[in-house]
């Protein structure tokens, strides 16, 4: 099949630079998700060269996995080139396959879920949806000089924001630096006037700490998990001429945004509440063709296109920009065998921004070794983002008057000793 008009205007593969950018950031997520037990490639160090089998320690179980989940995404098995991934192994040779495959089958391209719950699912959108996206995204954010992304290109929200959206911005791409490989504080000298961050809310977070003062005409984006608005609301003091919202998933990609902390979120113009079904909605296509699909969160719709989301239909949380499940990290948890029961949730404001769990362990076991016995565990078994990073212990968890789990206040390891009857 022939990519379609739309696809074809992008070609944003033929960029050199970019897709080998978007091939190592790829490659650098899957080790990770093969080896949750260890530290993150870091791709920024990458080159052209880069051997996938001996630079990076692939074995052949892994190189086959990182080829499958590579051609899922780009979809290069229906362009007939993805038995050669197996075949060439440095970086590069990874990035000409994925242009030849690109060049005869571009119209659709595969993102995934994190996978903290299950195996990770695959997300399908047609190239022309992300393009009609990339336009919208365009128009809001009006003349840009520079992206400053601190996004991987390979996630839905990164892939518009640093693929497509320098390609909509103008004629000419629009330079993307990546915030990645440097602190937040990068933000207090690097910033000019027309420049768009681009960024997540454990981001925003960490950089307003180190108070940067804005220069005119600076533009932020802010995605991937809910913006708090007390933190929206700090930015708009720095100086920051706007922090815009986008809510979406990686099921829907971007279907609405605001400026202002507090406002209801006003659809992108192709997408609408389905008039019959309000856990549904509706996306026009450029071609005349509708997409129906339902929404990620609970939605509180104003008016058939303005809406505030009212909690999450998965019931994920976002830690550093990664949707995990407490549920399913809670049920890891409790098949330590030292284990009796345990809960997970995020952290309070005023905790932090990771995630806490309450533990009660089996009856011969201090809640000082089961720490120690965790450890190990957690690390083999979790990534980092599910990894919590405060444990409190008692002998039941902590429920209302309902007998509905509630919150509980983060001990030190002596006061939880103390708490425990020890």
């Amino acid at each position: 099949m022939k990519p379609s008009s739309n696809c074809n205007v992008t070609a944003w593969w033929e960029d050199q630079q970019l897709m080998r950018r978007f091939a190592c950031d790829f490659i650098a997520a899957e080790l990770a998700h093969l080896r949750p037990g260890s530290m993150p490639a870091a791709s920024r160090h990458w080159t052209a060269d880069t051997d996938i089998g001996l630079d990076l320690g692939a074995d052949s179980l892994e190189l086959l996995s990182l080829a499958t989940a590579f051609s899922e995404a780009l979809h290069l098995h229906q362009s007939g080139v993805a038995d050669d991934l197996l075949e060439r192994r440095r970086v590069d040779d990874w990035v000409y396959i994925a242009q030849q495959g690109l060049r005869r089958f571009s119209d659709a391209i595969t993102f995934r879920t994190s996978g903290s719950s299950g195996p990770a699912k695959p997300c399908t959108h047609r190239s022309d949806a992300l393009w009609q996206e990339s336009r919208q995204l365009a128009q809001l954010v009006g003349a840009r000089q520079r992206i400053l992304c601190a996004v991987p290109s390979h996630h839905i929200y990164g892939f518009l924001f640093s693929v497509l959206l320098p390609r909509a911005l103008g004629p000419h791409p629009v330079p993307v630096i990546d915030l990645r490989g440097g602190a937040p504080g990068l933000l207090a000298h690097e910033l000019r006037a027309g420049d768009l961050i681009v960024a997540h809310p454990d981001f925003w977070r960490a950089a307003l700490r180190l108070a940067p003062a804005i220069g005119p005409d600076v533009i932020g984006l802010t995605s991937t998990a809910p913006c708090p608005d007390e933190l929206a609301n700090a930015w708009a003091s720095t100086g920051l001429a706007a922090l815009l919202q986008v809510y979406g998933s990686s099921e829907t990609a971007g279907v609405g945004w605001r400026q202002r902390a507090g406002q209801p979120f006003q659809c992108f113009p192709y997408w609408q509440r389905d008039s019959l079904d309000n856990t549904m909605l509706v996306r026009s296509l450029d071609d005349g063709t509708q997409q129906r699909c339902s929404a990620p969160d609970h939605l509180d719709w104003i008016d058939g296109n303005s809406f505030l989301p009212v909690g999450r239909i998965d019931e994920a949380v976002q830690v550093g920009g990664v949707n995990v499940f407490p549920l399913s990290i809670a049920a890891c948890l409790k098949r330590h065998p030292d284990v009796l029961d345990a809960a997970v949730r995020l952290m309070r404001s005023d905790e932090g921004s990771r995630l806490k769990a309450f533990i009660v362990p089996r009856a011969d076991v201090t809640a000082e070794q089961l720490r120690v016995r965790l450890d190990g565990w957690i690390q083999n078994k979790l990534t980092s983002a599910q990894r919590p990073k405060s444990f409190s212990f008692g002998p039941q968890l902590p429920r209302d008057a309902n007998g509905k789990l509630s919150d509980w206040i983060i001990l030190s390891l002596s006061e939880a000793r103390t708490s425990f009857g020890e």
